[in-house]
């Protein structure tokens, strides 16, 4: 599969029209249903209406590759070990900051290669950011009408800047960032502490609590396409199509 900007703009609309359909829920001025899932995390019509969009474009345009999405059907192990490419989505990233109205939620489409990101595309719908990123492309930035900007990590800083999240925070994570040049600490919601990675506004971001696949899959891809690296937190690889979805820890920083 020959992955290049061509490829990459027949699956950004569909990102934006999720990422539509979460907005137009967002902005109506209704109460937020939330149900919780069978895994405790909370599931609103907005996951919903932007898994099934993501869903139907991508059959549409690509009916050969199977969808991994957090909204979607499970999959069995004994399936998904024979992909050899696939999708893995997160429909609405930071489900958490939509229902308590922040604004900083996702829309995450990653294709996936032997276990391993190799596209990703993060929309953020309140900011009309689209951030994509590939190894054979680079990353980049498409905000609102203007051109697109191509994205560095800042591999030049002598002081760093760690980002993380709001709900989610730990005295390991401290002890981790201690070891490396941290003078500041900022925080923000789903998939966009890679993006601020992949852009240069922060050098760092550890994760030491339990996340998903569909959690890391595009923001890694896009932060390593602009010159960072993500790793387990030991510093072995970080694979994906696991037994189980759930990640370990991992760092992702600039080199």
């Amino acid at each position: 599969m020959i992955i290049d900007t061509e490829l990459i703009n027949k699956i950004l609309p569909v990102a934006e029209k999720a990422g539509k359909a979460i907005l137009d829920i967002y902005y109506s001025g209704d109460k937020i249903h939330v149900s919780v899932k069978a895994d405790h995390t909370p599931l609103t019509i907005a996951d919903k209406a932007s898994n099934s969009i993501i869903t139907n474009g991508l059959l549409e345009l690509f009916p050969g590759i199977p969808i991994l999405s957090e909204e979607g059907v499970a999959v069995p192990y004994e399936t998904r070990k024979e992909w050899d490419y696939y999708w893995c989505v997160d429909p609405l990233d930071g489900t958490k900051e939509f229902i308590y109205r922040r604004d900083d939620f996702t829309v995450n489409i990653a294709l996936m290669h032997n276990n391993h990101p190799v596209l990703g595309i993060i929309y953020a719908p309140v900011y009309h950011a689209l951030y994509y990123g590939s190894g054979a492309t680079g990353s980049w930035l498409k905000k609102n009408d203007l051109p697109p900007e191509q994205l560095f990590a800042d591999k030049a800083a002598k002081e760093w800047t760690a980002i993380g999240s709001r709900s989610h925070a730990s005295e390991e994570e401290q002890a981790v960032l201690a070891m490396y040049p941290v003078t500041k600490t900022i925080a923000a919601g789903s998939s966009l502490k890679f993006c601020r990675i992949a852009e240069g506004s922060a050098h760092i971001y550890y994760r030491y609590g339990p996340t998903m696949e569909w959690d890391t899959a595009a923001g890694q891809a896009i932060a390593e396409s602009s010159g960072a690296v993500m790793t387990a937190g030991d510093g072995t690889p970080f694979l994906y199509n696991k037994p189980l979805l759930l990640n370990s820890g991992f760092i992702c920083k600039v080199l």
